[in-house]
C-alpha cells in the first residue's frame, strides 16, 4: 500500500504552503485510493529542542537506553518512523527570514541521526538510509526567491533542504515554489488568481 507523509509547518492555517499541500494530498489521493497519508503539523506540534540529554541518549546503544533516555528519544524515533514508512513525502514550508521556519529546523535535528538515517564508516563517507523515497517541497516567499531573479541569492530554502534530504538518501527532489506572496497579503492580488498557477502544478506532479 503506498503511503504518503504529510508535513506543514506554516502557523497559519490559511496559509498558501498549507493550501497548497493539501491540493497534493487530494490529488494523490485520487491517484491513489488505497493508499495512506501520515499527517504531521509541525506548528501544532512542534518538535521539542535537542539538549544535552538528548543527544547523550542519541548516542547510546539501543540496549543500554534507560526509560528516561527512550522516553527523550520517543519523537525522533516516532518522526524517523514515519519516514521510514512512507514512499513518498511533501513538506509545505513558509519562507522565515529567507529560510525554513524554526519547526522545521527542530524537526530536521530529530530525524538526522547517525546509524538512523544516515551510516558512518564507509570509505565513501555518510550514507544516506532513507533511498527509494521521493519528496515535493511547497514553498510560499512572500518575495520572489527563484532561480535567475535578483534575490536568488537570499533563498536558503532549496539548497538547505536538498542538501539535508540528498544527506539522509532522498535524492528525488521537487521544489513547487509560490513566489509573492506579500501580494496577497496587501490585497494587491486575488488569491484564485494568484495560486492557480501553483494548483496546477501541483496537481501535475501529484500523481
Amino acid at each position: 500500500m503506498p503511503t504518503l507523509l504529510q508535513i506543514d509547518s506554516s502557523p497559519l492555517a490559511s496559509s498558501v504552503s498549507r493550501e497548497l499541500t493539501r491540493e497534493f494530498v487530494n490529488n494523490w489521493k485520487t491517484t491513489h485510493p488505497s493508499g495512506e497519508v501520515i499527517v504531521r503539523d509541525l506548528a501544532a506540534n512542534p518538535p521539542k529542542p535537542v539538549d544535552q540529554a538528548w543527544i547523550y541518549a542519541a548516542h547510546t546503544p539501543a540496549d543500554a537506553l534507560q526509560p528516561e533516555q527512550k522516553a527523550l528519544l520517543a519523537q525522533s524515533e516516532e518522526s524517523i518512523a514515519e519516514l521510514q514508512q512512507a514512499d513518498e513525502y511533501v513538506i509545505g514550508v513558509a519562507m522565515h527570514n529567507f529560510s525554513i521556519p524554526s519547526v522545521v529546523k527542530l524537526w530536521i535535528d530529530q530525524v538526522v541521526r547517525g546509524g538512523r538515517t544516515f551510516s558512518y564508516g564507509g570509505s565513501d563517507g555518510p550514507k544516506g538510509l532513507l533511498t527509494g523515497k521521493k519528496a515535493t517541497i511547497i514553498a510560499a516567499t512572500g518575495g520572489v526567491y527563484q532561480a535567475g531573479t535578483p534575490m536568488a541569492a537570499f533563498n536558503f530554502i532549496e539548497p538547505y533542504l536538498n542538501t539535508i534530504l540528498g544527506f539522509i538518501g532522498v535524492t528525488d527532489v521537487t521544489f513547487v515554489t509560490a513566489g509573492g506572496t506579500a501580494q496577497l497579503m496587501s490585497g494587491k492580488v486575488d488569491r484564485g488568481v494568484f495560486l492557480q498557477p501553483h494548483l496546477e502544478q501541483v496537481r501535475s506532479i501529484a500523481v
